[in-house]
């Protein structure tokens, strides 16, 4: 792949309509060859001997049993809302729905 120059940043800037000094695009153009590099060089390091990974560390999960603790019956719930209809808490409405 050919190194990224003045040009092709002023390209890119053209297509995303970003407005660019001359010395912006010519810092641009270095920063943007160095990060091509260093893609570059990931893709060399990583061959198809070497498996895909999404973690760098194995994950196990943590579950606990599922075990039936102490519940509240609906009134106990609902004995220190401020309002309750049939069996629910009743809030204002936030949406001007019917």
């Amino acid at each position: 792949m050919a190194a990224i120059n003045r040009d092709d940043v002023a390209h890119l800037a053209r297509l995303a309509h970003i407005e660019m000094s001359a010395e912006e695009l010519d810092r641009m153009a270095g920063e943007l060859a160095v990060i091509v590099e260093s893609v570059k060089s990931v893709s060399e390091a990583a061959g198809d001997d070497v498996p895909a990974t999404s973690h760098p560390i194995p994950l196990t999960n943590v579950f606990r049993e599922d075990v039936v603790g102490h519940t509240f019956t609906a009134e106990q719930s609902l004995s220190g809302a401020p309002d309750a209809y049939e069996g629910r808490f009743k809030v204002p409405a936030i949406l001007d729905e019917d």
